[in-house]
Formats: C-alpha cells, sequence, structure tokens
C-alpha cells in the first residue's frame, strides 16, 4: 500500500505559496498518477497503517484545562418553593492533552462523568466553563470542529436492512468531498472494509431484533466506520467496547489503534479494559466524581499507585485494582481529595511530551498543520481550492442541498423496499376498511337515508385516513437518533432530510389513496362518473398527506412514542367530533368555533360532501319520502299522499309523489357546507400537509440539538 509523505507532494508551508486541502486533495484524485507509470501508479492515498515505524512527528496537540460543567437537579414536583434547586457537578477541574497518534481512554465508575468529558471535548456541552485548544486555538462551538471531528455514540444507530458496503458508501456520500469521484471513495469504503475486518460480513445486512445480520461486534465497527469514513483528525467515542465480549472488545480497539496511528487523535470511554486492551492504549485518564485522579500512560499507572502506597498485587490487573481502590476512597470520609492533590503533584513531576511545539512542526498554525495532515493521508471533508481552510471560513457540508435530498431519498427508499411487509400491511389495513365499508355501504340509492349514509361513509372513510396515518409515529422515532448522529457532525442538512422525508412518502401516499379510492368509489354508488372519481383520489391523497404530515411533525415534536400516539389519537378525534358530521357548524358553541376551522377533517369532509352532493338535479327527498324517518313513517302510502295535499293547500304550492322536496345542494346548505368549494378544499388540505412538514422542519432545527445544557 503506497504511503503520502509532505515530501512527495513537494508542499511548501511558506507564505502564499501554502496549497489549499482542496488543491491537497485536487492532488490526490491525480497529481502523482504524473510521477508514475505503468504497474506502479497508486490507486488509493491512505497511510500504511501496518509500518508505522516512518509516521512523521505529530503535528497536533488536542488540550483541554479547568474543565468544568453543572447541573441543576430539577424537582418533578415543586413542594420546596424558595429552596435554591440543588446543583450536581459533573466536571470539576479536569485538564489534559492528547497528541497526534495518541488513544486516551477515560476510566471511572458508573457516574464518574467519563460520558460527560467525552461530550465535553466533542462540543456537546453548551455550559462547559474551562478551554478546548488544538494547536492552541480554541475550537469549541466552531464549525471547524465538526468538519474534522467524529462522535460515535454508545448505541449502534444504523439502518437494519442496509448492507455493511451499503451503509459505509452513503456515509461516503455524505462525509467525503465533491472533488472525489465515485470510483475514488468506493475504494475509501473498500479499504475502510479491510482496515475494520468486514470483509466476510461487507454484503450482509446490519439486521435488528427482527431481521438476521451481522454480528454485535461487527455491528460496533460498522458504527466507527460511518464516523471515521472521512479519516477525521479529532474521534470521540462513548464506550465503543459496551457489550462485547473481551475477543470483540479487543478487535474495536485495534481498529481505533491503527485509526490513531494514521494521524489522528481517539479519545474514548471505557469501562474497566482488560490486559490485552490496556497494552493498546497510550494516555489513560481516571474519573471519580468527576476529578481527575490519574492522567498519564497506562505503563506509569503500577508507579503511580506505588508512591501514592497502594502498590498493584501480582497478577491483578492494574486498571481493576485503580478502579476498586478508587471506589474504597470514594466511601471513606475523606474521599478522593488526597488522590486528587496526589495527583497534581505527580503530573507536575513528570517530564514533557513530545508535542506540536516540540518537532519539527513548531510554529505552525492549525490550518498548516491539517494542511500537513492532509498530506499524509487524511480526507478532511467540506474544502474547496476557493475555500481553504480555516476557523472562519469553512465549508460546514460536503454536498449541496439538492445532492443530499438525493442521496437521503436513495438510502430511504432502498431501506423502504427491503421491508415490504410494512408497505403490504399498511396497503392491506387501507384495501380491508375499503372492502368493509363497501360491503356496509353497498350501492347506496337516493333516499333520505341513503344521503344520510353516504354522509356516515364519508365521515368514517375521511377520518380512517387520518387514523391509518399513526402508524408513522414510530417510524422517524425510530430514525431520529441517526438523524441526530449525522446532523450533529454535518452530514447534511435539516432541511435536506425534511425534504427527502415528504418527497419519498408521496409515492406510498399515492397507492394508499387509489387502494381506498378503487375499493369504495364505485361498490358505495358514488355519483359523477370518472371526473368525481379522479377528485375523489385527489382529496383523499391530499387527506393521507395532511394526516402523515401532521403525525410526522408530533413525532419530531415529542420523542416519546407513548405520549406522540396520545397527543395524536387525542388530536384526531377532537378533529372528528368538530369537523362537520356530529354536529353541524351553525350549532358548534362559538367558544369552540375556531377549533372546527382548524380540524384536519373539516376540509376533506367538505370536499367529498360537495363531490357527491353538489349537482342539483339529482333529489333525495321526493314526494312522500318527506315523511321517512317521522312518527308518520308506518301511515299507509295512500294517507301520505293526502297528507301531501293538505300541505299542498296550506302552501300554497303543488306538491305530489313525485315533487322534489330536497336536492343535493339543499342537503349540502343543511350540513352548513357553503363557505368553500370543494377545490378549496382540496388545496386547504394540501397546505396543512405544509404548513406541519415546516414545523416538523423547526422542531427538528430548534428541539433536535442533540446537546446537553
Amino acid at each position: 500500500m503506497p504511503r503520502v509523505s509532505a515530501e512527495s507532494l513537494e508542499i511548501s508551508f511558506d507564505g502564499a505559496s501554502e496549497p489549499t486541502l482542496g488543491e491537497l486533495l485536487k492532488d490526490f484524485d491525480g497529481g502523482d498518477r504524473k510521477k508514475h507509470s505503468g504497474d506502479d501508479v497508486p490507486t488509493h492515498h491512505i497511510l500504511d497503517l501496518t509500518s508505522p515505524a516512518d509516521t512523521k512527528p505529530v503535528p497536533f496537540l488536542l488540550s483541554f484545562n479547568n474543565l468544568s460543567y453543572d447541573v441543576v437537579q430539577r424537582r418533578r414536583f415543586g413542594f420546596s418553593r424558595g429552596k435554591p434547586a440543588p446543583v450536581k457537578t459533573l466536571l470539576n477541574d479536569v485538564s489534559g492533552e492528547a497528541c497526534d497518534g495518541d488513544i486516551v481512554a477515560v476510566l471511572g465508575a458508573s457516574g464518574a462523568g467519563k460520558s460527560t468529558l467525552i461530550d465535553a471535548l466533542a462540543g456537546r456541552v453548551s455550559s462547559l466553563r474551562g478551554t478546548v485548544t488544538l494547536n492552541g486555538e480554541k475550537i469549541l462551538q466552531t464549525r471547524l470542529l465538526k468538519v474534522i471531528s467524529a462522535y460515535v455514540m454508545q448505541d449502534d444507530l444504523l439502518f437494519p436492512m442496509l448492507t455493511v458496503k451499503e451503509t459505509l458508501m452513503f456515509a461516503s456520500e455524505f462525509r467525503l468531498p465533491r472533488s472525489l469521484s465515485k470510483s475514488k471513495k468506493m475504494e475509501r469504503v473498500q479499504t475502510l472494509i479491510d482496515q475494520l475486518g468486514l470483509r466476510n460480513a461487507a454484503d450482509t445486512i446490519v439486521g435488528d431484533e427482527g431481521h438476521r445480520g451481522v454480528s454485535g461486534g461487527e455491528r460496533r465497527r460498522v458504527s466507527i466506520g460511518i464516523d471515521i469514513i472521512h479519516d477525521p483528525i479529532l474521534l470521540f467515542l462513548d464506550e465503543p467496547t459496551s457489550g462485547l465480549d473481551s475477543t470483540n472488545a479487543f478487535m474495536v480497539v485495534q481498529v481505533l489503534k491503527r485509526i490513531a496511528r494514521s494521524g489522528s487523535i481517539v479519545i474514548m470511554s471505557i469501562h474497566q479494559p482488560s490486559a490485552r486492551v490496556l497494552d493498546l492504549l497510550d494516555r489513560l485518564i481516571i474519573l471519580s466524581r468527576g476529578k481527575n485522579v490519574f492522567s498519564g500512560s497506562p505503563t506509569s499507572l503500577p508507579l503511580f499507585l506505588s508512591s501514592f502506597g497502594h502498590p498493584v498485587p501480582e497478577k491483578e490487573n492494574i486498571t481493576e485494582f485503580a478502579l476498586d481502590l478508587v471506589r474504597h476512597l470514594e466511601g471513606s470520609t475523606e474521599g478522593t481529595r488526597e488522590l486528587v492533590a496526589f495527583n497534581e503533584k505527580w503530573q507536575q513531576n513528570q517530564p514533557a511530551r513530545a508535542t506540536p511545539m516540540t518537532t519539527p512542526y513548531q510554529a505552525l498554525s492549525l490550518k498548516e498543520s491539517i494542511t500537513a495532515s492532509v498530506s499524509r493521508g487524511k480526507l478532511v471533508s467540506g474544502s474547496t481550492s476557493s475555500n481553504p481552510i480555516s476557523m472562519d471560513s469553512v465549508s460546514s457540508y460536503a454536498n449541496p442541498p439538492l445532492v443530499e435530498t438525493f442521496i437521503l431519498a436513495k438510502r430511504y427508499m432502498k431501506n423502504w423496499i427491503r421491508t415490504p411487509e410494512l408497505i403490504g400491511t399498511r396497503v392491506a389495513t387501507v384495501m380491508v376498511t375499503g372492502l368493509l365499508l363497501a360491503t356496509i355501504y353497498w350501492r347506496l340509492d337516493n333516499t333520505p337515508r341513503g344521503a344520510q349514509e353516504r354522509m356516515a361513509f364519508f365521515a368514517f372513510g375521511m377520518s380512517t385516513m387520518f387514523y391509518v396515518c399513526a402508524d408513522n409515529v414510530p417510524i422517524f422515532l425510530q430514525e431520529r437518533y441517526i438523524f441526530l448522529r449525522e446532523t450533529t457532525r454535518n452530514a447534511y442538512r435539516t432541511s435536506s432530510y425534511v425534504i427527502s422525508h415528504s418527497l419519498v412518502s408521496l409515492p406510498q401516499l399515492l397507492a394508499l389513496s387509489i387502494a381506498f379510492a378503487a375499493t369504495t368509489f364505485w361498490t358505495v354508488g358514488l355519483s359523477g362518473g370518472l371526473e368525481s372519481f379522479l377528485y375523489y383520489c385527489l382529496i383523499i391523497y391530499a387527506g393521507f398527506w395532511s394526516g402523515s404530515s401532521f403525525v410526522t411533525f408530533v413525532s419530531g415534536l415529542v420523542p416519546n412514542i407513548m405520549i406522540s400516539f396520545m397527543i395524536t389519537i387525542a388530536y384526531l378525534s377532537y378533529c372528528l367530533l368538530l369537523g362537520g358530521f356530529y354536529i353541524n357548524r351553525d350549532r358548534i358553541p362559538v367558544y369552540w368555533i375556531w377549533f372546527h376551522y382548524i380540524s384536519l377533517l373539516k376540509y376533506p369532509y367538505e370536499a367529498v360532501l360537495i363531490n357527491e352532493f353538489d349537482d342539483p338535479s339529482r333529489c333525495f327527498v321526493r314526494g312522500v319520502q318527506v315523511f321517512d324517518g317521522t312518527l308518520l313513517a308506518k301511515v299507509p302510502d295512500a294517507m301520505k299522499v293526502k297528507l301531501l295535499d293538505t300541505l299542498s293547500n296550506s302552501l300554497g304550492t303543488k306538491i305530489t309523489e313525485s315533487t322534489c322536496l330536497r336536492t343535493g345542494p339543499d342537503l349540502l346548505m343543511q350540513q352548513g357546507v357553503s363557505q368553500l368549494s370543494k377545490w378549496d378544499c382540496l388545496w386547504i388540505t394540501l397546505a396543512w400537509g405544509l404548513f406541519f412538514r415546516i414545523l416538523f422542519y423547526f422542531s427538528l432545527l430548534f428541539g433536535s440539538k442533540n446537546k446537553r445544557t
């Protein structure tokens, strides 16, 4: 495997001749090919991780000083008014450093602050006190940190129906620069698969509880792979070995060791490393209730403990002994105060490590160090030749919005197509509901009872569309943390996700609309022919669209599945109650009339009523049918005719058995459907769907920061 060095690219760091990151990446695509011929042409520029002996001196130093972080413990009930809320300290004056090539492990008991420290260094804590610098420049809360770093969560958040290769390929499309060709990205994925030891599982789906896929250790390595696809300079991991057996845990840390030796700084939290894992670590940070009780190399830990007066017994795991000692001290009266003070004195007596300021890379700015790192094979996304890397000017995303939308839609469709049982269940549910309604309301006639049954059919049918959409609640909730992980590191924009999520739902909703309309329109005996059928399909489609948009918004706003379901069902029930079927608009109390106009069911319900009853030539109450549904319904027809004659004389209007007493428009007026046309109802229903999609966007933008406050 070819090595890439600064010399091979003849890079100069002096003045205006310094190359931009985009120019370096351009050189990677083709610059070196000019220097080779025949079989010597390199196919992919990465570091040879198996031969670290010639690695250049480290160009990066991550320093964190006096990090402190407190949280206010909120009370569930306000019974203690006047008393200040208790404050819990998660980090207390923690300092340390990590150099390029280091793999640093943060140890401690549960609640010691391991994950909090990782989050703080990764810029995921908003109220942090202290400083975090890279080569002397502050990087927290900057766009640059998102570009050059990656954060691997503790849970494996992956799409279950994608293969390992597809998962990594989509990650490469999101994170690698557009200057790299498709073939180069594929080469990067293939190389990463080899580095992660996933060659035999490359074409296996990731899987989940319902689908058999890769093993737990392989899944964890895939999770790491999607975050290191762009070869980040800083890699943060929250307990990457959690839940794995010793063999798989060792393999994962081996992968991290290779990543560190390729020119990255790897910082991870780990609960209790085995002796084999400990041999792979370069630095240890042991925390106790937010305080630093040890910071140094694993080889110095026995001497540290011995100097403190607690030598490590023979055949004892060093870290297990150290953590047991810390737990013992935490339970004592003095706590770990003495150990913390001893560690501070110990650190003062330790010799200085090699840093960027003590190597040939001294006096390089952070920008120059990043450029030097790229020259060694690092692939940092988000830079172009016209936009060089700097703290203030850096491209936050690798792709424009349109490309992001296309990639997201392609990934969603691929995952969706591989779950035909979900598609089939939704279509079957709609068709069964349609067939049930068709058999109950079979071929309705144009009688007063037929008109009433038509309205009942429309009310139930329109509400069914919205209730069927409730199954969308868990869909986004399952993807929520994948979305958080990817957007936190600027894989794509929130707007691109919302647009792609909306676009890919349209074909599904069209299939459901046609299925419901085709099974009910002619069987129920709705009128109007083909034109009315097409409008019927459109309004059902608009109803599905607005319903799914509302449910999607709720799932984005409320991350709890049970609460989301309760809000959805409650709101749809209120919409059904005040939508105009159970009570006419003019009978709704004035203090509830506002809800009638925000009812999602109002507009599709009125639309299908107008579509069915707007023909003035259709009669639904003729002659003696006026007595149907009254006490006179059982009177003989001859008597009803005499009653009609009496009414004719009283009203001065001739009323016979064939006289039409109520047309379709009369029924619409009786139901209070007179303010809007059917096309107005269609556009308003579509607009409701768009409105809730916009609300979904803002709920993600402001409510899914994935940060501690």
